[in-house]
């Protein structure tokens, strides 16, 4: 294994797609106190076929101040009240941050055109499966009687068929879709990617998460303030016309009864205090008032919830959960993290150059405020992208300057 500092060498589309493809495939995992999921697999074979090839790339900035929040919150564990939980979440990290560091090799020895490529055909391909399975759930909705219920890519939850595709929950499919989304939707141009946002579209959609529609709603706004006038208007005159037609081809022909189902959901919403979020939220924050500092410790909440209140849900906040289980110097360093994220995003000119992963990062913050994701591998694969990207940025930059020390050397000559 080697230290790299030096320009990547291509690697294969196809391994970054079928890494990407996989890290998707979130439902089919072996649990053993932590979910070993097919990524995982697919990295450790990768690392033993590759080991002599294998390099530690340079840490980001917020790679550092990310893997230091992690170290706090490890750190919280060794004071928490339920240490086994804590010690099954500690295993848990390490295993995601050994896998961190073999996506970011195998993304960071690709060039940006390779890494886009994956992106695209990995959306499409997770959008389509889980359409498709979806589908599937529904024909078999009719003969699995009434109540609540999953069947393939399908959850029936309070009489709403809900999409949950290669995934456990409809909420975090819209988490999941968040950087497909802002891709379609950043280089729309191709064929492809304009399929790939519409099918993008249709399942965050048939999702009815609240939440995540709402973030994606926000995102597309801001993407439209972000554009030329005639490129807002055009964006939007094709956003009106594929809805129409998604809509004709739902309500009419299939019989679906979308808007119904969409009505509902925001009707519940008033009366079931957002899913139970602000009772959880609350509850948050009274654990948190009980240990300040270091909070009840990593993985505590649940455990927390449950003798206090009778539910092991988790917070459904992602900064309220880390403020609860690793207090204010946990949630300093999580948004310190945050913070910088959004410098280098900013110094290096990639939220102009690839807006999508501004995007993207913006619409993660937002649907982390009704969801818990203080472990997330799609979160990790953005992070990963987002390294690669800026460590290309650093070598064209310490590229150009090079050369122009040289010229000056010369002239000066």
């Amino acid at each position: 294994m080697n230290y790299k500092t030096i320009q990547p060498t291509e690697r294969s589309p196809v391994i970054l797609f079928l890494l990407m493809v996989l890290i998707t495939m979130g439902k089919y995992n072996i649990y053993v106190g932590f979910a070993i999921k097919p990524y995982m697999i697919f990295c450790f074979l990768f690392l033993f076929l590759h080991l002599t090839s294998f390099y530690f790339h340079r840490f980001q900035l917020f790679e550092i101040f990310f893997f230091f929040f992690y170290f706090i919150y490890m750190y919280s564990g060794a004071f928490s009240l339920y240490s086994i939980s804590s010690f099954r979440v500690m295993i848990g990290i390490v295993l995601y941050m050994v896998c961190y560091l073999i996506i970011k090799d195998i993304i960071s020895q690709s060039k940006e055109a390779v890494i886009e490529v994956a992106i695209s055909y990995a959306g499409i391909v997770f959008n389509l499966i889980s359409l498709f399975l979806y589908i599937l759930g529904l024909r078999m909705q009719g003969s699995l009687g009434n109540g609540d219920f999953r069947a393939y890519g399908l959850l029936l939850d309070r009489e709403s068929p809900r999409l949950i595709g290669v995934l456990q929950d409809p909420n975090f499919f819209v988490f999941y879709n968040t950087l497909f989304f802002a891709y379609f939707l950043c280089n729309r141009k191709s064929l492809k990617n304009k399929i790939g946002l519409i099918l993008c579209l249709t399942t965050s959609v048939l999702t009815f998460s609240r939440g995540g529609l709402i973030a994606l709603v926000l995102l597309f706004c801001l993407y439209v303030a972000m554009n030329k006038f005639v490129d807002q208007l055009k964006l939007l005159g094709a956003l009106i016309i594929s809805l129409s037609l998604m809509a004709y081809i739902a309500i009419v022909q299939l019989k679906f009864d979308m808007f119904g189902m969409l009505e509902s959901r925001v009707e519940e919403f008033s009366s079931d205090g957002g899913s139970g979020r602000f009772d959880l939220w609350g509850r948050a924050f009274e654990f948190f008032s009980s240990h300040m500092a270091v909070g009840v410790g990593s993985f505590n909440f649940a455990e927390y919830n449950f003798y206090n209140y009778g539910d092991s849900l988790a917070a459904h906040n992602t900064f309220l959960e880390i403020l609860s289980e690793s207090g204010i110097i946990g949630l300093f360093f999580y948004l310190l993290f945050v913070l910088i994220v959004f410098v280098q995003l900013f110094q290096s000119q990639l939220y102009r150059t690839k807006p999508y992963l501004f995007l993207a990062f913006i619409g993660f913050l937002l649907q982390m405020v009704s969801l818990s994701l203080v472990l997330n591998d799609m979160f990790f694969l953005f992070l990963a992208i987002l390294s690669a990207y800026l460590q290309q940025a650093d070598y064209s930059h310490t590229k150009v300057t090079l050369s122009n020390s040289e010229i000056q050397s010369v002239q000066t000559n």
